[in-house]
């Protein structure tokens, strides 16, 4: 029996600090270099040398400001600000790579579905099918004023939002246009059929939308759909839309409860447990040995900012850290922000102290420090362990971790039969997936294909 092999992404944002605060410091950190089509151009070549399956750019609408109730800290430190669009990398990085995917994020909330939908579908035909969306709803109260709103929209409404949002985006991809609509024949002057396009007529709480869809079909009509949202409206949420969710594990025990509510709010939405692939967010800190590896995990930790990186998860649960005592144990605020970082901070005893020893790194996420055998015997203990499918895996300093993990990573797992040894023809949901290009027939979306009369 073949071993199941393990997904990657690389998880990057197109700004200088995106999890590991403070490594832009560092002499061999190329991240300030974020604003030049060649930053990305050979980070996506690089991640194609590496068969990697995708390269998933996060994204926030807003700044960092609940620390110190200040940007100062966000700005000393670039923590995701400046940020630039991440859309309009796309084309760049699709000109010069063939296979690699790339999920994007964009905010639902502030933009109409109507051009969002336009947007995406531009960008999967552009790539041959290679582009994902990562459905975010934003947790940023900065976000809200500077949109012209007094406040966060309360969490679960804002699920409600996004729910009415995909049916217009299902009805406008799906539905729209018939898979025969154009011909492109220039005998009989018809690029597209008449009958064969149909008017979108929407009429929600939240959206009235007449329309036809601008775009013809694109390889995967419905780009493959990312989510991350871990509270209970958003497992609902998942269950029903997303395709492959994101999670942030701190052990293999708790990650596999989170899997398991994952595949569950599948199978309660009327799909196979299969249907989402989860992926979590992960460092990797890998050397030709163990002893050069905590080395470099040593050298890396000295550029590192923990403060800059409870900053940052200060924003992530609205609450202001600064304000607490080294050891004042913090109190567990209800909010709108994300609720899994609150609900991890309610199930602790959290302290400043433990905080800035948590961001040592400059950030929260579960690193991996060894030889390529030992960093690959974890991977395979958290594919088997947690019913994880694959990982994100993150940038401590660019482009030296990616390079490291192609280099030395890789060509392990690729030995024990853990990891492909070339990509699969097709569009991103065809490689991820093993099957069609197009939403399978369980998934919500595809009842909003055109039924011929």
């Amino acid at each position: 029996m073949s071993k199941k092999k393990i997904l990657l992404n690389a998880f990057n944002m197109n700004c200088i600090g995106h999890i590991n605060h403070g490594l832009w410091t560092h002499p061999r950190d190329t991240s300030t270099r974020y604003k030049t089509l060649e930053y990305w151009t050979d980070l996506a070549q690089t991640l194609e040398r590496g068969l990697f399956d995708g390269l998933f750019i996060a994204d926030i609408v807003g700044v960092y400001d609940v620390y110190q109730k200040s940007i100062d800290v966000p700005l000393k430190e670039s923590i995701q600000l400046p940020v630039n669009d991440p859309l309009l990398l796309v084309s760049a990085m699709a000109a010069v790579t063939r296979n690699l995917g790339f999920g994007l994020t964009a905010n639902l909330t502030y933009e109409p579905p109507y051009l969002f939908a336009r947007r995406m579908s531009t960008l999967d035909h552009l790539s041959r099918g290679r582009v994902g969306w990562n459905i975010v709803t934003g947790y940023l109260d900065s976000a809200a004023k500077a949109m012209g709103l007094n406040e966060q929209v309360e969490h679960d409404r804002r699920y409600d939002q996004a729910d009415e949002y995909l049916q217009v985006l299902y009805k406008l991809w799906e539905g729209s246009w018939e898979d025969d609509a154009v011909v492109n024949d220039p005998q009989a002057r018809v690029y597209a059929q008449p009958s064969k396009v149909h008017k979108v007529e929407h009429h929600g709480e939240f959206y009235q939308v007449e329309g036809y869809h601008l775009c013809e079909p694109s390889p995967q009509r419905t780009p493959v759909l990312f989510q991350a949202g871990s509270s209970e409206r958003g497992l609902q949420f998942a269950g029903r839309h997303a395709e492959c969710v994101f999670i942030s594990g701190q052990n293999k025990a708790s990650t596999k409860t989170q899997v398991d509510k994952v595949r569950a709010s599948a199978v309660a939405a009327g799909r196979n447990p299969d249907d989402i692939k989860v992926f979590m967010g992960l460092n990797v800190i890998v050397a030709a040995t163990e002893e050069l590896a905590w080395a470099k995990h040593a050298e890396y930790l000295s550029y590192a900012s923990a403060e800059a990186g409870v900053a940052h998860f200060a924003a992530s649960t609205a609450i202001d850290f600064s304000e607490y005592e080294l050891d004042e144990p913090i109190q567990y605020v209800k909010s709108n922000a994300i609720q899994s970082a609150t609900q991890n901070l309610q199930n602790n005893d959290w302290t400043r102290r433990k905080l800035l020893e948590q961001h040592a790194l400059g950030g929260r996420y579960i690193t991996l420090v060894g030889s390529p055998g030992q960093v690959a015997d974890e991977l395979e203990s958290w594919i088997s362990e947690t019913g994880l499918d694959g990982f994100n895996l993150t940038r401590i300093v660019t482009p030296e971790s990616y390079v490291d993990f192609i280099d030395l990573v890789i060509p392990e797992l690729q030995r024990r039969g853990s990891y492909k040894t070339e990509y699969e023809q097709g569009t991103l949901r065809e490689k991820v997936f093993h099957g069609d290009a197009r939403l399978p027939e369980q998934h919500t979306g595809s009842t909003y294909r055109h039924q011929p009369l």
